[in-house]
């Protein structure tokens, strides 16, 4: 680790890259006064996202309670929604909170509550797991964004509530979002879901969530899973989305429509589903080489064009990605990216995007996801 004095001779970048060659560290909350200004980045983030979560312990697009919305900000729903609470709770878990231990274990377990709850309300049939409908991240990821969010986060949080009772209730639920993300998979593998901007990155976290909960145990989704891998494999840019949700037919659409034509988004979803396992990383080596290569190019990494939460998803994905796999290309990465992000970062502790998620709560979430993409938690979340 670097002196203060050195950091300050050196500045953010220097910074970022010695703690992006910092693999496998324990992320401490307790960082007052640290001369790291990716840990001080962090725990401002995880501060702004405790102290707006709202009184029921949900968080909604920009925040958990009305009071503190940006003034003038256009808010797509009103009230605290799955997604975002789900996306929050996932930043706190991999910042070293969990349900049994941590300063935020409060927060997170208020969280998860709040999310099973939404769970255990929802109908058997159908992807939903919530009413509230015309989110802003609903209609960026697509409509069951709430879905394939809970279940990775649920996913991660099995077998670690610290009681018998709290382990079989997320286990139960998470059971239950399996089984609707297995039942209303799509023809061509995905989940790519009509109805939002970029639902290819829903399609990268309901896979997420499928291979976590067969790595705890939870589930079994073998033939979902191998769909959805050889969607990847593919690269349908210019496949066709067809299937029945809820028991409807899903009008056929152009997956490269669905994902709005944005290489990084599609992208980033193959180079995380091709990346997973070392047998993978053999037998898709010269795919992952031809995405990997475009990170060299600005254009490709900007995505849109300008930064939204779209990005900082794409972003996550790459990061988990070159992560697993290592070396000097992944170095790089992490460390250009932390720098980025850290100067991205609002006096506020927020992120915020500049064109479709544009909510800090999302935003911030993913920011934060990012800057602790190197490092093992007290949950273990990174170890898959």
């Amino acid at each position: 680790m670097m002196t203060s004095n050195r950091i300050r001779v050196f500045v953010i970048g220097a910074a970022a890259l010695a703690i992006g060659l910092g693999a496998g560290v324990a992320f401490s909350l307790d960082k007052e006064g640290s001369a790291d200004p990716v840990d001080t980045a962090v725990s401002k983030g995880l501060r702004w996202l405790v102290s707006t979560q709202g009184k029921d312990g949900g968080w909604g697009q920009d925040g958990g309670e009305t009071s503190y919305v940006r003034q003038g900000e256009h808010l797509e729903s009103n009230g605290n929604d799955v997604a975002n609470t789900a996306v929050a709770a996932e930043a706190l878990l991999h910042s070293g909170t969990t349900a049994t231990r941590g300063p935020y274990r409060e927060a997170l377990t208020r969280a998860v509550d709040f999310v099973l709850k939404h769970v255990e309300q929802s109908p058997g049939e159908g992807l939903g797991v919530t009413s509230l409908q015309g989110t802003q991240i609903q209609r960026k990821l697509g409509p069951y964004i709430d879905t394939f969010m809970t279940a990775k986060l649920l996913a991660e949080l099995d077998g670690t509530m610290g009681t018998a009772q709290t382990n079989a209730r997320v286990r139960q639920d998470l059971q239950k979002c399996v089984a609707k993300i297995e039942k209303n998979q799509l023809k061509d593998g995905s989940w790519n879901v009509a109805g939002g901007w970029a639902p290819v990155l829903g399609t990268s976290m309901a896979s997420q969530s499928l291979a976590i909960a067969q790595s705890k145990g939870a589930a079994n989704p073998v033939d979902a899973l191998a769909r959805v891998k050889q969607y990847s494999q593919a690269g349908q840019q210019g496949g066709v989305s067809a299937g029945v949700i809820g028991g409807r037919p899903v009008a056929a659409m152009p997956v490269a429509a669905e994902s709005a034509g944005v290489a990084l988004y599609q992208g980033a979803q193959q180079l995380e589903q091709l990346t997973r396992t070392e047998k993978d990383r053999r037998d898709n080596a010269r795919q992952i080489a031809a995405i990997s290569g475009q990170l060299s190019d600005q254009k490709f990494v900007t995505g849109f064009g300008s930064i939204g939460g779209e990005e900082f998803f794409s972003w996550l994905n790459v990061s988990e990605s070159l992560h697993r796999t290592g070396g000097p290309p992944w170095q790089k990465w992490n460390a250009d990216m932390k720098t980025k992000l850290v100067k991205l970062q609002n006096d506020d502790g927020t992120w915020a995007g500049h064109h479709c998620i544009t909510g800090r709560v999302a935003v911030t979430s993913a920011a934060i996801l990012l800057l602790t993409a190197d490092r093992e938690t007290q949950a273990g979340v990174k170890s898959r």
